[in-house]
């Protein structure tokens, strides 16, 4: 796996020629922020040696290199999940790829239901926590000594500070941001009434899809995370509704520009 990183750092290296150490993965419906990025470079991802192909809609399948608050960044428009087949070392390369190109934070957006009573749909909650509900780990298996430790620490998966700076951006931009754990589940289902009320009862202010795997990847190489959610539909007991990936997408959408502004600004701090 390390020889098929490095190729494919090789290759994005030699068509981006850019040098950064700030990545975005951006989540369904979230593809809004790129309309921000001052853009020098794209590639798709059909073109990067190794690189996983996203199948899932609302996820354009892209990297893009340009300046967003007058920072270099890296973005990934579209990510992998394990729902699509994908195994746990498919979904986590591409942050694999990200730290040998040499990203040191990676900030990742994603679309998730809401189990706190106090969130609404539409909400931005910045996550402090999460909780691995997927089936396995994607550090299951031999090490690669070179890309992290066997045991690596997980006391603190998103960064305080950058958790502060993103509640001092949303006061200053009358933002109503909340705050929350995470949970990630493998889907492709969305959660029956049951789960909702596991997921609350062990600690979860929202679930999704996505997220836990490719943080826990980045921590094992040592960079520094922040995370963010948009509430796209509720799992609290008496608003539970029938939901679709469209609706989803279409709520994303609607709730990124608040997304967008947070995340911009915070680049331009770091």
């Amino acid at each position: 796996m390390l020889d098929q990183i490095k190729e494919s750092v090789k290759y994005i290296k030699e068509t981006s020629k850019t040098n950064t150490s700030i990545g975005i993965i951006l989540g369904t419906g979230l593809g809004g922020l790129v309309d921000e990025i001052d853009i020098k470079c794209t590639i798709d991802y059909t073109d990067i040696p190794n690189f996983p192909v996203s199948t899932v809609e609302g996820h354009h399948g892209r990297l893009i290199f340009g300046m967003l608050g007058g920072k270099e960044i890296m973005a990934m428009q579209g990510r992998f999940h394990f729902y699509e087949g994908y195994g746990m070392d498919q979904v986590t390369f591409p942050v694999r790829v990200m730290k040998l190109m040499g990203i040191e934070t990676l900030m990742v957006s994603n679309a998730s239901g809401g189990l706190n009573p106090d969130f609404v749909v539409g909400d931005v909650m910045i996550i402090n926590d999460h909780i691995n509900m997927f089936p396995t780990n994607p550090l299951i298996g031999k090490n690669i000594d070179e890309l992290g430790p066997r045991f690596p620490d997980m006391s603190q998966p998103y960064d305080k500070a950058l958790i502060q700076k993103a509640f001092e951006i949303g006061k200053a931009n009358n933002i109503d941001l909340k705050e929350g754990v995470y949970v990630g589940t493998s889907g492709p289902t969305f959660e029956t009434p049951a789960e909702y009320r596991m997921f609350r009862i062990l600690g979860a202010d929202a679930v999704g899809m996505s997220t836990v795997p490719e943080v826990i990847v980045a921590k094992h190489m040592g960079m520094t995370c922040f995370g963010v959610s948009i509430i796209t539909d509720s799992g609290v007991p008496g608003e539970i509704v029938e939901i679709s990936h469209e609706e989803v997408q279409e709520v994303a959408a609607a709730a990124q520009p608040k997304m967008t502004l947070v995340m911009k600004e915070l680049v331009a701090q770091m």
